[in-house]
């Protein structure tokens, strides 16, 4: 182990796969890709890249953090169980990081934070020094009257490493969950599951 937490983050909550190694406060390696689908396929081969490069081991890592959305829903289940995979084969800490976190973490607070949702909508949190509330969806011309940063179609994976370094030692941790703010396009079937014989 290194003295200085080594955060492996990376992302597939919208149309990429991205990921970032950081060092104590030294970037090691950026990689972002990229792609509409494909992201299940890609990722563990990225993220094996990435550490190769650095010249650096699955068990050199401190922390893994992950982008947990808002974006596109099979994305987020992606990268959100493969990170909770990682940090129980590894026994180290997962942390999740939204969109919104990851694109305001340099903005002064208040802020609200967006991130584009298509169809003319954006996701929207807004972010203040005590927290933040919860998100939402909205048009543009919808906003509440106060400082906004984006909206954006991508996701920085050294953001989501920076703020994990400072979540991850914390023993009350909450695991990666997904963030979703629209509800699914797909429905379920209306008939019912069929029953599983023991």
């Amino acid at each position: 182990m290194t003295s200085e937490p080594l955060i492996l983050a990376f992302d597939t909550s919208v149309a990429h796969c991205a990921a970032a190694l950081l060092w104590g406060e030294r970037l090691l390696v950026q990689r972002d890709e990229p792609m509409a689908k494909g992201q299940a396929e890609r990722l563990f081969p990225l993220l094996q890249e990435v550490l190769f490069e650095a010249g650096k081991t699955w068990a050199d890592l401190s922390a893994i953090g992950v982008g947990t959305g808002p974006g596109n829903f099979t994305g987020i289940r992606i990268s959100v169980s493969a990170a909770r995979g990682l940090a129980l084969s590894l026994g180290i800490p997962a942390v999740g990081v939204s969109s919104f976190e990851a694109l305001a973490l340099n903005a002064p607070r208040p802020v609200l934070s967006l991130v584009d949702a298509r169809r003319d909508q954006v996701f929207a949190q807004e972010l203040s020094a005590n927290g933040a509330q919860a998100p939402f969806m909205a048009t543009k011309d919808t906003l509440p009257d106060m400082p906004t940063i984006g909206p954006f179609d991508t996701v920085d994976p050294v953001a989501i490493a920076r703020i994990t370094a400072t979540r991850f030692a914390d023993p009350d941790l909450p695991r990666p969950a997904p963030l979703y703010v629209r509800a699914p396009d797909a429905a379920p079937p209306r008939d019912p599951a069929p029953v599983i014989l023991p």
